[in-house]
C-alpha cells in the first residue's frame, strides 16, 4: 500500500513530508527520554530489515495485489522506534527498488506511522491484561487504519477530471482485497508474541 511518484499533487507531497518530519521529530524526542535509548536499537534494526523485505513481496488478490505492512508488529515491538524504522524501510524500498516513491515518501510514512503508534498505545494500555486479544487487534487494526488513511489521501488528491464514483468504487475494491491481510497481520502479531512468551519472555514489549 504505497503511493507511487506522480500520483499525488505537489502540495500534498510536501505536506506529507512535513507531517512525517514532525512525527519523526516527536518520536526521536520520546526515544531520547527512554531510560536506555540504545537498548532497542538492535531490535529496531532487525525489524526494519523484516519490514523492508516482507513488504516488497506482492501477493495477488484479485483485482489487485497486496503485501504485508507489519505496522502493527513494529508498533507493538518497537514503540516510538517504529516511526524511524518505517521511514528508513520506506526510503530504502523507494531508492533500491522503486517501491513507493521519493516524492510520496512523507505520505507513505503517514499511512503506516500512525497505525503503528496506535498499535503501540493499545498494547501498552491493555497488552498485559489480554495479550492475545490485544495482539490480534493491534495487528489487524493497524492494517484497517492504514487502509482508511490511504483511501483518504487518494480521494483528497484525486484530480477533478476523474470520475469520482469510479474512483471510489476502485478504492472499495482495493480495500476489500485487503481483508485477508487484515486477518493475516493480526495472526502474525499473535504468533510472534506467543512464541516470545514461551521462548524469550525478556524480549516481550512491556504492556
Amino acid at each position: 500500500m504505497h503511493l507511487p511518484d506522480g500520483l499525488m499533487p505537489v502540495e500534498m507531497a510536501l505536506a506529507g513530508y512535513a507531517g512525517s518530519g514532525l512525527l519523526a521529530a516527536i518520536s526521536l524526542s520520546r526515544i531520547k527520554h527512554l531510560p536506555d535509548p540504545s537498548a532497542l536499537v538492535p531490535r529496531a534494526a532487525m525489524l526494519t530489515t523484516v519490514f523492508f523485505a516482507a513488504s516488497l513481496v506482492a501477493i495477488p488478490v484479485p483485482p489487485t495485489t497486496v503485501h504485508l505492512m507489519l505496522a502493527g508488529l513494529l508498533g507493538v515491538m518497537l514503540g516510538w522506534f517504529a516511526i524511524p524504522a518505517i521511514l528508513v524501510g520506506l526510503f530504502l524500498q523507494a531508492v533500491l527498488f522503486g517501491h513507493g516513491g521519493l516524492t510520496t515518501l512523507g505520505l507513505n510514512g503517514l499511512i503506516l506511522g500512525p497505525p503503528a503508534l496506535l498499535a503501540f498505545w493499545l498494547w501498552r494500555a491493555a497488552g498485559r491484561r489480554w495479550p492475545d486479544v490485544v495482539a490480534v487487534c493491534a495487528g489487524s487494526g493497524a492494517v484497517v487504519v492504514a487502509l482508511f488513511i490511504f483511501a483518504a489521501l487518494v480521494l483528497a488528491g484525486m484530480p477533478v477530471a476523474l470520475d469520482a464514483r469510479a474512483e471510489q468504487t476502485a478504492l472499495w475494491a482495493f480495500m476489500l482485497a485487503h481483508v485477508p491481510l487484515v486477518l493475516a497481520e493480526g495472526l502474525i502479531v499473535l504468533v510472534v508474541l506467543r512464541v516470545l512468551r514461551r521462548t524469550a519472555p525478556q524480549l516481550l514489549p512491556h504492556g
